[in-house]
C-alpha cells in the first residue's frame, strides 16, 4: 500500500480554504480536465492536482499558472497566497517555539546540521560535504598556480567552497590565508586586514595602496620577513563581483586589480591569490587586461553537484547529527535539485526547516512538504518573518531589505553590504534588525549587516515586488546615499551638495516614501535645497541689475539693427527681383539653343539656375540636359524598355520597328531593325521575360519576334485578327497572355503561352469607338480598356476565356488615350482631353473605380503616361511639348517633381526604365530623349557635358548685368 503523508499540524485550516477555492475556480472555468489544465498551464498534471488537493501550499509558480489557466485574477491570487503561506509559516513557527517551552528539548544545545542561507564557515568544515573533488582540484590548483578565479553561478555553493572546503586544507598545511570581500572600498579592506601583521596603520596602508598598488606586494614581503623562508600568504577575495557592484570608484577597482595580479605574480612574490566570482560577472573581469592575462588557465568553474555529491550533502550532515533522510525526501529532493546550479541556498535552508520538523531523529517528506518545499520554505520563512511585523515594522523592513540589495546593471540583482552607521537604529529598527537575523534572513556582526544570501533576492516573491516597484528610486537613493557620505567626509563642503536636475530627482524619490532616509541623508537633501534657494536669490538680485542695462543697451541696439536690416533686405530684394527676371529670360533662351548650339545651351541654362535657383529655371537646366538622337524618319509612336534597361525597342511612321543599345544613352547604337509591317507601327510591348516582342500597327497585324538576341531577332508568328488598325498591346504580368486594341472597338486576349502558335482567347466589346490602350494590373486579373468614346471600362479576366466587364467610367473629355496601373499598389492613371487630361483612380472596388486626383498642369492633350517601377512617381506627356513627372507617395495629394520642355513637337510616348533610374520620351519628330531621374546628380554633373566655358560675348548678351562667372570653366 502507498505510505500516507502526514496531516500538517500548522495552518490546515488555511490551506483546505486556499485549495477549496482553487476547485471552485475550476469549476466556474467549466470544469477543464487536469489534461486541459496542463497544456495550458505548461505544468503536469499531478502538480496541478496536487496544488488543489490541501495537502500542502503549492508553489507561488504554480498556483498562478493554475489560476491563468482557469482565467483567474492574477493579482488577487497572487495576495491570497502570500497571505496564506504567512499565516502557515507563523502557526508552524509558534508551534515550534510551544514545543521548545514546553519540552527539555536537546536542540538548544545541539548545533543544526545545515548552514540554511548563510555559507558554510571554517569552523563548520566537518559539516560540509558534497565538494571534496572540486575542493582537492582547488587545493592542487593553488599549489601549482599563484592565482586562481572561482566561477559560479549564485547559489552554487563558492563562498561555503572557500570557507570550509579550502580554508581548513591550506591552514593544515600550515599556510597564512587572509580571507575577505572586497566592499565599496577593497584598498582599505586590505589595509585593515594587514596593518596589525605590518605593524601600520590601516589609514597609512590605505594611502599607500593607493598612490602605488606595488606596495601590497611589500608589505606582504616585509611581514613574511620575519617568518619562515618560505613562507606564503594566501589572499582569498570572496564575492569578488563587489568590485563591480558596490566599488563605485573606477580608479580604486584598477587600483586594486593591479595590486593582486602584482603580488601575485611578480618574480619574488610571497603570496598566491584565490578569487570567488560569480559566473554572470565574467564579462565584467574580461573588460579588465591584467585579469584576462592573469586568468588565462587559471579557472575552475563551479557547476551543479551530481546525483552522488547532493546524496553527500544531504545525507551526511544529518547522519553526523544523529538523524537519517527518509527514502522518499531523499529521492525527490536528488531528483529536484540535480542539475541546477543555484539552488543549493534554497535546498539548505528548506534542508533546515525540515529538520526543524522532524519525527524523532528522521527528516521527512511530509515535514519537507510543510516547510514549503524548495520553492516555498525560503519564501514561507521571509512571510513568517513579516507577518510577525507591526505596520510600522513592516515599513522599516521594506527600506532595510531594499538598502541591503544592489541593483545589477545586465546582471542579476545581487546583496549588498552595508555599515551600521548607514542606519538611524530607532525602536522600530532594532526590533526588525533582530527578526530578520533570528530568522537567518541578515548576517549582524558589529560593524556591518547583510541579506544572508542572495537566494533570498531570488526566492522571496515579496522582495522581488519591492524591488519591481522602486528599481529608479533606488538607484537614485544609491547615489543620494553615496553623496551624502562623500558631503560628510569633505567636512559638509558646500561644493558637494546636489543642484538642479539632480536635486529635484532625489527630493521626488524621497516624497514618494517608498525608501526611507538617514539623518546624514536628510540633512544633505535640506542643505542641498537651501543652497539652490541661496543661490537663486543671489542670482535674481543680480539679474535685475543686470535686466536693467540690458534693456536700455537692447533698445539702442534695436533702432539701430531696424535701420541696418531694412536697408539690407531692401537692397536684396531689388538684386533677387534682377537676378530673377535676368534667369527667367537667359534659361528660355537656353531652351531655344539646344538644337543648333547645346553645350552654350547647357551653361546658359545652368548659369540661369545657379542666379535663381527656382524650380522653373531647375526645369529648363534639366530639359538642356536630356540626351537625345533621331530613332525614325517619320513620328515616334511607342517605345518599350527590355529589363535590365539595357535594350529598348521603338516603332514609328516609317513602318519600322528598331531595338537600341541604351546602356550610354548620349551615343545609343543601333542594334537592329525589324522589318514586315506595312504602314504605322503603333504599339511595341516587350514580355517581362525580356526575350519575346510584341508589335502592332495600320496594317492590323499582330508580330511576336525572339528578341533573347536583340542584335538577331527572329520573327516568331504574325496575326491577323482585327479589322481595322491595331492602337495597343499589353503583356499580362505572367507573360502568358497578350491584349490587344484598335480602331475596329474591340479588345482581343491571346493565349501566348507558345509565342510561334498564339491562340485568340476572347473579344471584349463594350466601346463605342476605337480603342485606344489596354492595360494589365499587376496581379493580371484587371484589364484596363480605354477609348476615344470617353470611357474607361475594367473586366475581370482572372479566366481570359470568359472575361466579365465589372465597370464602365466616362474619365475624360475628348476622348481616353492611355491607361496605366501601378504595379505596387490599386492605382489606376488615365490620360486625355478636356481640363483635367491627366487623373488618378483607385480600383481597390474595381466595380465601383473612385476618382483620386487630377495631375493638372498640361495645357493641351495627354497622350502617354508612365508609373515608376517603385510606384512612388507617374510620368504624364502630351501635346503641349512637355513631360511632366509626379510624386505620388500619397495618391490623394500629387506633387509635381519636374516640367521638362524644349520638344519642338508634341511627345507620344514615355516609360521609366526597369530600374527605376531613367526617364525616356519619344517625340513625334522621330527623336528618343532620355533623363536620369536622381535629379541632382543630374544638376551637379552638368558642366562635364558641355565641353568648354561659354564666352564672354555670349554672357554679357544672355545675362546683361551679372559679373561674368561661368559655371564651368
Amino acid at each position: 500500500m502507498p505510505r500516507k503523508e502526514l496531516p500538517l499540524a500548522a495552518g490546515d485550516g488555511a490551506l483546505l480554504s486556499f485549495a477549496a477555492d482553487l476547485r471552485r475556480l475550476r469549476h466556474d472555468a467549466g470544469s477543464p480536465s487536469y489534461r486541459a489544465l496542463s497544456g495550458r498551464a505548461h505544468f503536469s498534471i499531478a502538480t496541478l492536482s496536487g496544488a488543489a488537493s490541501g495537502r500542502r501550499l503549492p508553489s507561488l509558480e504554480v498556483a498562478l499558472a493554475y489560476v491563468r489557466a482557469c482565467g483567474g485574477d492574477t493579482d488577487r491570487w497572487e495576495q491570497r497566497w502570500r497571505d496564506v503561506a504567512a499565516e502557515v509559516a507563523a502557526e508552524a513557527a509558534a508551534e515550534r517555539d510551544a514545543d521548545e517551552e514546553g519540552t527539555e528539548s536537546s536542540e538548544g544545545a545541539e548545533r543544526a546540521p545545515y548552514a540554511g542561507l548563510a555559507a558554510f564557515q571554517a569552523a563548520d568544515s566537518e559539516w560540509f560535504f558534497g565538494r571534496e573533488r572540486l575542493v582537492e582540484d582547488l587545493v592542487d590548483r593553488v599549489a601549482t598556480q599563484r592565482i586562481v578565479a572561482l566561477f559560479g553561478a549564485s547559489g552554487a555553493g563558492k563562498s561555503s567552497l572557500l570557507r570550509a572546503g579550502l580554508l581548513p586544507r591550506l591552514r593544515s598545511a600550515n599556510r597564512t590565508v587572509l580571507l575577505f570581500t572586497p566592499g565599496p572600498h577593497p584598498l582599505e579592506e586590505l589595509a585593515i586586514l594587514l596593518a596589525s601583521a605590518a605593524n601600520s596603520t590601516p589609514g597609512r596602508l590605505n594611502n599607500d595602496f593607493a598612490d602605488e598598488p606595488q606596495n601590497v606586494h611589500r608589505t606582504l614581503r616585509q611581514i613574511a620577513a620575519d617568518r619562515e623562508a618560505d613562507a606564503e600568504f594566501v589572499l582569498v577575495v570572496d564575492q569578488f563581483e563587489e568590485l563591480f557592484t558596490v566599488c563605485t570608484d573606477r580608479e580604486e577597482r584598477a587600483a586594486f586589480i593591479s595590486a593582486l595580479v602584482f603580488a601575485a605574480r611578480t618574480a619574488n612574490s610571497r603570496c598566491r591569490v584565490i578569487l570567488g566570482v560569480r559566473a554572470d560577472f565574467y564579462s565584467h573581469c574580461a573588460q579588465e587586461p591584467e585579469l584576462v592575462e592573469a586568468l588565462r588557465d587559471a579557472q575552475i568553474t563551479v557547476g551543479p553537484m551530481n546525483a552522488d555529491e547532493l546524496h553527500r550533502a544531504i545525507v551526511q550532515p544529518a547522519a553526523r547529527s544523529g538523524c537519517r533522510v527518509e527514502g522518499q525526501l531523499l529521492t525527490h529532493l536528488v531528483a529536484h535539485a540535480q542539475g541546477q546550479a543555484a539552488v543549493l541556498p534554497l535546498l539548505s535552508h528548506a534542508l533546515l526547516e525540515t529538520w526543524r520538523r522532524r519525527r524523532g531523529n528522521q527528516l521527512t517528506l511530509a515535514g519537507f512538504r510543510a516547510a514549503g518545499a524548495v520553492e516555498g520554505s525560503l519564501a514561507q520563512s521571509a512571510e513568517a518573518f513579516y507577518g510577525k511585523l507591526a505596520p510600522q515594522q513592516r515599513v522599516v523592513a521594506r527600506q532595510l531589505f531594499l538598502r541591503l540589495t544592489a541593483l545589477g546593471e545586465g546582471t542579476e540583482d545581487t546583496k549588498r553590504r552595508i555599515s551600521r552607521t548607514e542606519l538611524d537604529v530607532d525602536e522600530d529598527t532594532g526590533v526588525v534588525l533582530e527578526r530578520a537575523a533570528a530568522a537567518r534572513l541578515i548576517t549582524l556582526d558589529e560593524q556591518r549587516l547583510e541579506v544572508t544570501h542572495e537566494a533570498l533576492i531570488r526566492g522571496w516573491p515579496r522582495l522581488r515586488a519591492w524591488l519591481a516597484d522602486s528599481r529608479q528610486e533606488l538607484r537614485t537613493h544609491r547615489q543620494l546615499t553615496e553623496a551624502a557620505g562623500t558631503w560628510e567626509s569633505l567636512g559638509r563642503d558646500p561644493g558637494a551638495l546636489y543642484r538642479g536636475a539632480r536635486l529635484t530627482v532625489a527630493r521626488q524619490a524621497a516624497q514618494s516614501g517608498c525608501l526611507g532616509l538617514t539623518v546624514h541623508e536628510s540633512a544633505f537633501l535640506e542643505a542641498s535645497t537651501e543652497a539652490e534657494s541661496a543661490e537663486a536669490a543671489t542670482a535674481h538680485r543680480r539679474s535685475r541689475r543686470l535686466r536693467v542695462l540690458v534693456v536700455s543697451l537692447a533698445l539702442l541696439l534695436v533702432a539701430t539693427t531696424a535701420m541696418t536690416v531694412y536697408a539690407t533686405r531692401a537692397n536684396r530684394e531689388v538684386t533677387r527681383q534682377r537676378n530673377s527676371a535676368v534667369a527667367k529670360n537667359t534659361a528660355a533662351a537656353a531652351t531655344g539653343l539646344v538644337p543648333k548650339k547645346p553645350a552654350t545651351a547647357i551653361q546658359l541654362a545652368l548659369a540661369a539656375y545657379r542666379l535663381a535657383p527656382a524650380r522653373g529655371t531647375r526645369d529648363r537646366l534639366l530639359s538642356t540636359l536630356m540626351p537625345s538622337w533621331n530613332g525614325h524618319r517619320g513620328e515616334l509612336l511607342s517605345l518599350a524598355i527590355r529589363p535590365g534597361g539595357r535594350t529598348m525597342a521603338t516603332g514609328g511612321g516609317d513602318g519600322k520597328v528598331r531595338l537600341w543599345d541604351v546602356h550610354k544613352p548620349r551615343s545609343a547604337e543601333q542594334l537592329s531593325v525589324l522589318n514586315g509591317h506595312k504602314g504605322t507601327v503603333y504599339a511595341v510591348e516587350m514580355r517581362r521575360d525580356g526575350h519575346v516582342l510584341a508589335t502592332a500597327g495600320s496594317d492590323r497585324t499582330i508580330r511576336l519576334w525572339g528578341v533573347a538576341d536583340p542584335e538577331h531577332p527572329a520573327l516568331l508568328s504574325t496575326t491577323r485578327s482585327h479589322t481595322a488598325d491595331v492602337r495597343s498591346l499589353a503583356f499580362s504580368p505572367d507573360g502568358r497572355t497578350l491584349a490587344s486594341s484598335g480602331n475596329d472597338r474591340t479588345t482581343r486576349l491571346w493565349d501566348i503561352e507558345d509565342p510561334e502558335h498564339p491562340d485568340r482567347l476572347a473579344v471584349l466589346r463594350g466601346h463605342e469607338d476605337t480603342v485606344r490602350s489596354v492595360a494589365f494590373n499587376r496581379d493580371g486579373r484587371t484589364l484596363a480598356t480605354a477609348g476615344d468614346d470617353e470611357t474607361v471600362q475594367l473586366w475581370d479576366v482572372a479566366d481570359p476565356g470568359s472575361p466579365d466587364r465589372l465597370a464602365r467610367r466616362r474619365a475624360h473629355d475628348l476622348g481616353v488615350f492611355d491607361v496605366a496601373f501601378s504595379p505596387t499598389s490599386d492605382v489606376l492613371a488615365t490620360s486625355g482631353g478636356g481640363e483635367q487630361p491627366a487623373k488618378l483612380w483607385s480600383i481597390k472596388n474595381p466595380r465601383q473605380p473612385r476618382e483620386l486626383a487630377a495631375l493638372s498642369g498640361h495645357s493641351d492633350v495627354v497622350g502617354a503616361l508612365a508609373f515608376s517601377p517603385d510606384g512612388r512617381a507617374v510620368a504624364s506627356a502630351g501635346d503641349d511639348r512637355t513631360v511632366r513627372s509626379w510624386d505620388i507617395s500619397d495618391p490623394e495629394h500629387p506633387r509635381r517633381q519636374v516640367t521638362l520642355t524644349g520638344y519642338t513637337t508634341a511627345v507620344a510616348a514615355v516609360r521609366y526604365s526597369p530600374d527605376g533610374t531613367t526617364l525616356v520620351s519619344g517625340v513625334f519628330d522621330g527623336r528618343v530623349r532620355m533623363l536620369p531621374v536622381d535629379l541632382r546628380r543630374v544638376v551637379r554633373g552638368a558642366c562635364d557635358v558641355t565641353g568648354r566655358a561659354i564666352s564672354r560675348a555670349v554672357w554679357e548678351r544672355h545675362l546683361p548685368g551679372i559679373p561674368y562667372d561661368p559655371p564651368c570653366r
